[in-house]
């Protein structure tokens, strides 16, 4: 399958703090490629979509890259094209986790390349919650359209 036609679902989980200010769930890829990477390399926990239930996919993707369990009513946002050429399907979630319990699944890869070796690493390597303008920064640039729809979903809804 192409990256073009690839795609993946995921959630945007969020909490108000006080005073209502808006922190976003950001997920930090784990394996050696990503070690040194920071701003632009965040993304929200998914998965490649292996039926046709981009929700049920958006929640198992966020169990197992996580360790967390997304409960709760899912505001599905509009997809985005990254710039692989992956459609994400991305749903916004209003939860506040204890991220005590974080814990991803691994996957496994010739490291370092062409010695034969093989080493296992953590899908995701760290999860946090970002205040929005911080969020903006670390989050893949593909995947910043999830948070502005997200933003301007909440003022509609708070009013002034």
């Amino acid at each position: 399958m192409s990256r073009r036609s690839e795609v993946s679902a995921g959630i945007l989980a969020f909490r108000r703090k006080s005073g209502g200010k808006l922190e976003l769930l950001l997920a930090h890829p784990g394996g050696p490629y990503w070690r040194g990477r920071d701003e632009g390399a965040w993304s929200i926990p998914k998965g490649v979509v292996e039926s046709n239930d981009p929700v049920a996919c958006a929640k198992r993707e966020f169990n197992e890259e996580t360790g967390l369990t997304a409960d709760g009513p899912l505001l599905p946002l509009t997809p985005a094209r990254q710039k692989s050429g992956k459609l994400v399907h991305a749903f916004a979630l209003e939860a506040d986790f204890d991220l005590s319990g974080f814990s991803s699944n691994k996957f496994e890869m010739e490291w370092p390349p062409r010695s034969g070796k093989r080493q296992s690493f953590p899908e995701i390597d760290r999860v946090a919650y970002f205040t929005l303008a911080t969020a903006r920064r670390k989050i893949l640039p593909g995947q910043r359209s999830f948070i502005e729809e997200l933003v301007q979903h909440l003022r509609k809804k708070t009013p002034p």
